[in-house]
């Protein structure tokens, strides 16, 4: 507050100024010349007081108060000294200021004293308010304008008082509220928060979907999306669609199929699919019901696996055309039937750094879609220096599916990605005569390709049974200086076209080891091999390949174990008796085979 302007109200000789406790409030106590009682004048603000040539001046200063700005949302405002009576020859101006966009509304208390006139509207003391292009009063007298609706964010209250009177003033409180904004329409599938029955200035409003349905805004995708009421009474944007989750076309399943559950096939939320393997061929693993949700996150999940697609793993050990049973022996050998045998391979070898023959060959069984099972002389290089190092894997081609060398329209051909020889095989006594191929490119299971199975359980891992007969198969090759074009044409020099197969049973081992130890020549029948053949002999006792499988049924699971590799026999002609051939033992290599595939 300061003073404007104040003019001399008495001159005497004799002044004594006394000033009163209440805030700017000043009581003067003057004493005139001629004994009268003194007067006492009110001012608010500074009282200056001064000697000239022995007078007291007094000087009565007009009250301005003009600096009370209110920005916060809401407040109370009320005149000077309220409820007591507001000071004389006062202006004071009370501004309100908000941010556009908000109206301020102001409601006056009960309690309203302004000086006024019974004839003449408010010519001493008076409030106005100016509220943008509104104007209100003057007002004045004892009844409350009670409550005003500005409809401006800037209010400006003035009020003025004279030199005379007594009142008790006014007093009012200001609130704020927002621009409106239009009434939201919750879309479908989905809901506003904080759901409200008027929106205002500076409003949020939060869009969410319920599940299995995402906001839609500008072709996004999105959680949530947010809008603001505006200054302007409009929403800062429109309130966006709510569209159904829709978890796309799911991933394919090598080897299987799935099966939409509409026949629209729908990928879009609480949609199922089913995941199915190609039987007979493969089986699924883990063995789940495989039925997959569109869930509201976006992704086909199952109830045990989550995301994870399950395997569909070729089946072992099931031919599609059921072997004969094993009862009387097959004198000879005996034809297969196409699919008898589809784990059957032929391995076709050409190295020019065998020594004496180039080209050779042997079989080998399909253990799964990469990995073929034979002997490791088959892929020994036979170098002079006679080290164990494989042959050039660009040297070797792996047939699958050849049933008639005179018809290769169902077989494929394979190139390689690795060979593994045991590392600890011994080229003299062919111990350890088990090596690993793996394909460069898988295979596709069908009726004539499919793997044999290893031992796995407890009975199949101790090794074949004495007396126990199993299947060795082979073209029961018998020349292997053949060129590549001879081993898969008709010309090719076998004893037979067509693929062939035997029955064989299993010897004591004692009994094997001591024929052949009772024979001139090196020869050690060791714990990681086993014999298979007839006393009397025979020339079927030689008819399979070497690195060929020598397969047993299990009895309980009825799959075909590869329990033998066909590795070597003695010096006599293929056939003579007490001439039993020798296989690499495979339930010894179970955990070797498993290191080789997995790790």
């Amino acid at each position: 507050m300061k003073p404007t302007h104040g003019r001399i109200v008495h001159r005497t000789r004799s002044v004594r100024p006394v000033r009163s406790k209440g805030p700017l409030v000043y009581t003067l106590h003057v004493q005139k010349n001629n004994g009268a009682p003194p007067s006492q004048i009110f001012v608010q603000g500074t009282v200056a007081c001064g000697n000239d040539n022995g007078f007291a001046f007094i000087l009565l200063f007009t009250v301005e108060c003009s600096d009370n700005l209110y920005t916060q949302r809401s407040g109370t405002i009320s005149s000077a000294d309220y409820p007591n009576s507001y000071p004389k020859s006062s202006d004071c101006l009370y501004r309100i200021e908000l941010e556009e966009g908000f109206v301020v509304n102001l409601q006056f208390d009960d309690s309203f004293d302004i000086e006024d006139h019974p004839e003449v509207s408010c010519p001493y003391d008076y409030l106005k308010i100016k509220a943008g292009k509104k104007e209100f009063g003057p007002t004045c007298g004892d009844k409350s304008p009670g409550r005003i609706e500005t409809g401006s964010n800037s209010v400006q209250i003035l009020f003025h008082s004279d030199g005379s009177g007594e009142n008790g003033g006014w007093k009012l409180s200001y609130t704020v509220t927002g621009v409106s904004c239009p009434d939201l329409q919750e879309p479908s599938n989905g809901k506003i928060e904080p759901s409200q029955t008027k929106y205002t200035f500076k409003d949020q409003a939060v869009i969410t979907c319920n599940p299995g349905y995402r906001v839609l805004k500008d072709n996004v995708e999105m959680d949530s999306f947010q809008i603001e009421c505006r200054k302007d009474g409009t929403w800062s944007n429109q309130v966006p669609r709510c569209q159904i989750v829709d978890c796309k076309l799911p991933k394919e399943l090598e080897n299987g199929f799935m099966t939409f559950s509409t026949s629209e096939n729908t990928t879009t939320y609480q949609s199922s699919i089913t995941y199915s393997c190609r039987e007979p061929y493969y089986i699924m693993t883990p063995n789940i019901t495989a039925v997959y949700f569109c869930k509201e996150n976006g992704e086909w999940i199952n109830s045990e696996t989550g995301t994870k697609l399950p395997v569909c793993e070729p089946v072992c050990g099931k031919p599609i055309r059921q072997l004969p049973g094993i009862v009387k022996r097959i004198i000879g050998g005996r034809n297969a039937e196409p699919g008898f045998f589809p784990w059957q391979a032929l391995i076709v070898v050409e190295d020019m750094s065998r020594v004496p023959e180039d080209k050779w060959f042997g079989s080998g069984a399909l253990l799964s879609d990469y990995w073929v099972l034979t002997a490791a002389h088959v892929l020994k290089s036979q170098r002079r220096d006679n080290t164990v190092i494989p042959v050039s894997k660009e040297h070797v081609t792996v047939y699958l599916g050849l049933h008639d060398v005179r018809n290769k329209t169902d077989a494929i051909s394979r190139t390689i990605d690795k060979i593994i020889l045991h590392e600890d095989f011994d080229p003299k006594i062919y111990n350890h005569d088990i090596a690993l191929v793996k394909l460069k490119e898988k295979v596709t299971m069908n009726q004539y390709i499919l793997p044999v199975c290893l031992p796995e359980l407890d009975h199949e891992l101790q090794g074949p049974q004495h007396n126990t007969l199993g299947l060795v198969a082979g073209w029961g090759i018998s020349n292997p200086n053949i060129t590549v074009d001879e081993v898969i044409s008709s010309g090719m020099r076998t004893l037979s076209d067509v693929l062939q197969y035997v029955k064989l049973p299993v010897v004591l081992h004692a009994e094997c080891k001591a024929s052949y130890e009772s024979r001139s020549g090196n020869y050690s029948v060791t714990e990681n091999m086993f014999c298979a053949g007839f006393y009397e002999g025979g020339k079927d006792t030689c008819l399979g390949d070497s690195g060929a499988a020598f397969v047993i049924q299990d009895t309980d699971t009825k799959r075909w174990v590869a329990q033998g590799l066909v590795s070597w026999g003695g010096p006599e002609e293929c056939g003579s008796k007490q001439v039993y051939g020798v296989y690499t033992k495979v339930s010894n290599y179970v955990n070797w085979l498993d290191n080789q595939i997995y790790t």
